[in-house]
């Protein structure tokens, strides 16, 4: 497993508590630290692109002002129809994402950045996801459970939206928010680097 001592203070640069409920998972101590951003999409960006470059924005400003600690930061958004559905503004909003997602496949990618000292790797996992045929009052119910709202693609798998999803092909978590089979092989390679330029400018 990862050596705790050999990774240098960590900040995860997310106010989701989802992200730092799967960080805690792995038993390592962290700090939560939150700068705002501008996440701005361009338009023609291919998705895993997309959660890549908004995660090392995420935690840039970080990254400058503690050079001595590693800032973990991640976006994750859901694609269907080549199109990224995004939080809903409101209940309305949630309920015609999820008619959307009803009886059909999306794919959910979340992308993760490991800054350090100047230092910089970004990566990311997709998961595609099936969602059952919903009734208008599943679809009903579920916007006003409030679940859904600060959510991307309106819905989260690990409470109540779990029984809305009848396959998962990938990784779970990623789902969830992160990726943790790919994010700790990812600390491992930064813990075991001896070579510097490991982590690319």
């Amino acid at each position: 497993m990862i050596d705790e001592c050999a990774l240098p203070p960590l900040i995860l640069a997310s106010g989701s508590p989802r992200r730092r409920e799967l960080l805690g998972n792995l038993g390592l101590d962290f700090r939560v630290l939150v700068r705002p951003i501008d996440e701005h999409i361009p338009p023609d960006a291919e998705p895993g692109a997309i959660v890549e470059q908004l995660s090392l924005q995420k935690g840039a400003s970080l990254a400058e002002e503690y050079p001595g600690e590693l800032v973990l930061s991640a976006d994750t958004i859901v694609v269907l129809d080549d199109e990224i559905l995004g939080k809903p503004a409101d209940e309305a909003q949630a309920r015609r994402m999820l008619a959307r997602l009803s009886g059909r496949e999306h794919t959910v990618y979340t992308g993760f950045a490991l800054q350090y000292q100047g230092r910089r790797r970004a990566a990311h996992e997709r998961t595609r996801v099936r969602f059952h045929s919903l009734s208008k009052t599943q679809i009903r119910l579920y916007a006003a459970s409030g679940e859904c709202l600060d959510k991307a693609g309106a819905y989260g798998i690990q409470h109540l939206g779990a029984l809305l999803v009848e396959g998962v092909e990938g990784c779970y978590f990623n789902v969830m928010g992160l990726p943790l089979a790919r994010l700790y092989r990812e600390l491992l390679a930064f813990v075991q680097a001896e070579d510097p330029e490991a982590f690319t400018k």
